[in-house]
C-alpha cells in the first residue's frame, strides 16, 4: 500500500489510535502511542522519543531518537475494544541527524538481509515458538497451574485449552500471520502455534506478534500465558526450534540437491558447518536468559550437544525428512532457540554464523545418524568431538565474548548493551536465594 491507501484502510477499520512498536536489545516490545489523527503525520515525519530509559539505546546528552515507520506492518490489535480500536506499526529508529541507530536490532537485522541480497540470496525462517497456558493460583503471585489435561497432539472436544488456541489462531490470522497448524505440546498446558516460512525481517516480526498476541488474548481468559523455557521443574521445556533456507530471487531453494543423501547443497552443508563452529557462541544470543538454561539439559528432548543429523531429535541441527517434489521445503532445523530471546537478534546472529561457514567453505563434520547422543557416555562423545553447548548464562556469554563473529554480528553498540544486560541477570540470579537453597539449607547448614 501507498500512504494514502494505507490512511484509506485505516479509517475503514475505525482505528482510534496506533502504536509505533520497537524493541529492546533484550527483546521486549516498547510503544509510542498516539491518537489516529496524528498518523499521516507520523508517515511523513516520523515520531520523536526519548530513548535514554531503553535498555541499550542512548544515553542521556543523546537521547532523542527517531521512529520511522514501516507501512508493510500495519496490523489492528484485534482484542482492543471496539469504540476504541487500535492499530500497531512496527518502526526502524534513527539518530536526529538521519543515520541509523546501531542499537535497533530490527534495524540491524534489516541491513544484514540486504547485504545478504547483494549475495543473491533470501533467508528464510519458519520457527515452531512453544508456550505454556497457566491457571492464576490465588492472590497476584503465579504458581504454575496447567490449564488443561491434553498431552502431544491430543484432542477433547471438550477441552477449554482448544478453544482458546482456535482463538489465538483468528487473531493471528486477522493480523496478518499465516497460521498452518495450532497443536497441544508435550507437556500439560503447553501449546504450538506454527505459521508459514518467510523472509526473516517479517518472520521476526511475526513472532513479536504471536508473543503478545497470545498473552493478551490468554489474559481475556484470566489465563497466563508463558514463552519462559523452563516454567515447570520435571517436565518438557518451551524451545523455538527454526527451519531455515537460502532461497535466491527466482524463488529456487539454494538447499536442495537431488543428487545428495539428504537432498542438501554444498551451500547447505556450509551453512551447517558454520552454525556448529558458532554453536557455543550463539548460545548466549538463541538461548539468553538464566531460565534458558534449566530447559537446556538432556531427558527432555532439548539439544544439548552440537552436532548434525538427518531425522535425529538428539542432535542440535536435523534435517526434516525430504518429500519428492517438496523442493522448495528443504531446510536445516536450528533446535536450540527459544522464544525468551529477542527475534531480531536470533536471527542476525544465526544467519552470521552460518554465512561464515559459507565464507570459507567449511565441510559440515559427520552426522550423527542413527545414533542417540543422549545414550553415550562422556568418553564416548568426546572420541567422536561432540562438544556440549554451554551449561549456564554466564558460560555461554563467556563464549559470546570469545566469538569475534558472533559479537560482531549484532555490532559493537548492540553486543555491548546486550552483554552487559545479560551480566546484570546473572548477577541479580547469582545473589538471590531461591526456596531450593532454602528447603535444602535452612535447617540443615
Amino acid at each position: 500500500m501507498d500512504k494514502k491507501e494505507l490512511l484509506e484502510r485505516v479509517k475503514a477499520d475505525g482505528v482510534r489510535y496506533v502504536s509505533y512498536q520497537f524493541t529492546d536489545v533484550t527483546g521486549t516490545v516498547k510503544s509510542v502511542d498516539a491518537p489516529v489523527k496524528r498518523l499521516e503525520e507520523a508517515l511523513t515525519d516520523g515520531v520523536w522519543f526519548d530513548g535514554s530509559s531503553v535498555q541499550g539505546f542512548a544515553r542521556i546528552e543523546e537521547s532523542d531518537m527517531h521512529l520511522r515507520i514501516d507501512m508493510d506492518t500495519y496490523a489492528v490489535l484485534p482484542w482492543s475494544p471496539e469504540d476504541n480500536k487500535r492499530a500497531r506499526f512496527f518502526c526502524e529508529i534513527y539518530y536526529p541527524d538521519g543515520r541509523p541507530f546501531e542499537g535497533d536490532p530490527r534495524g540491524v537485522l534489516k541491513r544484514k538481509l540486504e547485504e545478504l541480497k547483494k549475495r543473491g540470496y533470501i533467508f528464510n525462517v519458519g520457527p515452531e515458538p512453544e508456550f505454556f497456558l497457566f491457571r492464576r493460583n490465588g492472590g497476584d503471585v503465579i504458581n504454575p497451574v496447567p490449564h488443561d489435561v491434553g498431552g502431544y497432539f491430543d484432542f477433547s472436544p471438550n477441552d477449554e485449552a482448544v478453544r482458546v488456541r482456535t482463538e489465538l489462531m483468528t487473531a493471528l490470522s486477522a493480523m496478518g500471520l499465516e497460521v498452518e497448524v495450532g497443536h497441544h505440546e508435550v507437556a500439560l498446558g503447553q501449546h504450538e502455534i506454527d505459521f508459514k516460512f518467510d523472509e526473516a525481517l517479517r518472520t521476526a516480526d511475526n513472532v513479536l506478534t504471536l508473543k503478545y498476541t497470545v498473552k493478551a488474548i490468554a489474559a481475556q481468559h484470566s489465563l497466563v500465558a508463558s514463552f519462559m523455557p523452563k516454567p515447570v521443574f520435571g517436565i518438557n521445556g518451551s524451545g523455538m526450534h527454526c527451519h531455515q533456507s537460502l532461497f535466491d530471487f527466482d524463488g529456487n531453494n539454494m538447499f536442495f540437491d537431488p543428487n545428495d543423501e539428504f537432498n542438501l547443497s554444498s551451500l547447505a552443508y556450509s551453512f551447517i558447518a558454520g552454525q556448529l563452529k558458532h554453536a557455543r557462541g550463539l548460545s548466549a544470543i538463541l538461548s539468553p536468559t538464566v531460565n534458558s538454561y534449566k530447559r537446556l539439559v538432556p531427558g527432555y528432548e532439548a539439544p544439548v550437544y552440537i552436532g548434525w543429523a538427518g531425522v535425529n531429535r538428539s542432535a542440535l541441527i536435523r534435517i526434516p525428512r525430504y518429500t519428492p517434489g517438496k523442493d522448495k521445503a528443504v531446510r536445516i532445523e536450528l533446535r536450540c532457540p527459544d522464544p525468551s530471546g529477542n527475534p531480531y537478534l536470533q536471527f542476525t546472529a544465526m544467519l552470521t554464523a552460518a554465512l561464515d561457514g559459507v565464507d570459507n567453505k567449511l565441510a559440515a563434520p559427520k552426522g550423527l545418524n542413527h545414533v542417540n547422543i543422549y545414550e553415550l557416555s562422556t568418553e564416548e562423545r568426546y572420541a567422536m568431538g561432540i562438544r556440549e553447548l554451554p551449561g549456564s548464562l554466564r558460560e555461554a556469554l563467556d563464549e559470546m565474548e570469545k566469538d569475534e563473529v558472533v559479537r560482531n554480528s549484532l555490532g559493537e553498540n548492540l553486543s555491548g548493551a546486550f552483554i552487559r544486560a545479560k551480566r546484570n541477570e546473572w548477577d541479580e540470579y547469582r545473589i538471590h536465594v531461591t526456596d531450593w537453597e532454602k528447603e535444602r539449607y535452612l535447617e540443615t547448614a
